[in-house]
């Protein structure tokens, strides 16, 4: 029990000037000046989507119930699907059929202060029958 005491006294003696130095105020002129946060943000929309396409003799019952694949994508200043991966797979046959109906979207581009900006999007493709 004395140990558990002793070291716990001499952490927290330790841990108290790295905290005052941490909390040290800084006035020169090098600090880096905050980020403006701006009240003008328009998140992307889309414009055009597409079905998924399957291939001939495909039975529509062989889609899974609740299938769903979720991907993660940069939507670019043009409003262009990029840089698409898949997060949460359902197999790779859905995952590839997905990827490439996703990639003939048309978004409206995402802006900050009416300047379109690439924007990150968080996407669940729902496959339903």
């Amino acid at each position: 029990m004395r140990r558990v005491l002793a070291t716990s006294l001499l952490l927290s003696s330790l841990a108290l000037p790295a905290a005052a130095i941490a909390s040290t105020p800084v006035d020169d002129a090098t600090a880096p000046t905050p980020t403006r946060v701006s009240t003008g943000v328009v998140a992307p929309s889309v414009l055009t989507s597409s079905n998924l396409s399957l291939p001939p003799g495909f039975n529509v019952s062989d889609i899974p119930a609740q299938a769903q694949v979720g991907l993660l994508l940069t939507i670019d200043e043009n409003g262009r699907p990029q840089n698409i991966r898949v997060v949460r797979s359902l197999s790779p046959f859905w995952d590839a059929r997905v990827i490439e109906t996703v990639r003939k979207f048309h978004y409206r581009a995402g802006t900050v202060d009416s300047q379109p900006v690439p924007v990150d999007l968080d996407l669940t493709v729902n496959i339903a029958r």
